[in-house]
């Protein structure tokens, strides 16, 4: 593949035992816990985001809020299945049609969100930076964050690590 165009990062809530969701989807722990956080920077980094990259659970998930988050933001979603005629997303077959998508879009700063697309761009490498926030809760199974890694370590470097309200922590990561 050409060098990418675009910067990719995530930024992402996770229980302390490492799952972004329970197994059937639920993130009432983290959305009830989360005000408490306080400031968790995320207003910061969507409005420096033009484009958002997600699988079809996230996807299905957002839809789920009742109202639109992503107003005025190029979304992309990645499945084999989905079936939509939705106008605010495009949908991609496979990562490379993704990959060309955005760059034939002219992306810039691609937000990767939902498991596995976040265990995706690990495994090839396209992550750029990695933003996690933990919840002070231990929801015992679940979705995890991080899956396998086909038998290689990921390297990071911590950019920041700070304490927020409720016990609350964040680290940022550049890989």
């Amino acid at each position: 593949m050409s060098k990418r165009t675009f910067r990719t990062a995530v930024t992402i809530g996770v229980s302390l035992d490492g799952f972004i969701a329970r197994p059937d989807g639920d993130i009432e722990w983290l959305t009830s816990r989360g005000e408490e956080a306080g400031d968790t920077g995320y207003t910061d980094f969507i409005a420096g985001i033009d484009t958002l990259a997600m699988g079809r659970n996230t996807y299905e998930k957002v839809l789920t809020f009742g109202f639109w988050p992503y107003e005025g933001k190029r979304v992309v979603v990645l499945s084999t299945t989905l079936a939509t005629d939705d106008a605010r997303i495009t949908v991609y077959r496979s990562l490379d049609e993704l990959l060309a998508g955005l760059t034939a879009a002219g992306a810039k700063n691609v937000y990767v969100d939902g498991g596995r697309m976040v265990q995706t761009f690990l495994r090839e490498g396209l992550l750029d930076e990695l933003t996690v926030t933990t919840a002070p809760v231990l929801i015992g199974s679940g979705i995890p964050l991080f899956g396998e890694l086909d038998g290689r370590d990921v390297e990071l470097t911590l950019q920041s690590a700070k304490a927020l309200g409720a016990g609350f922590t964040q680290a940022t990561y550049t890989l």
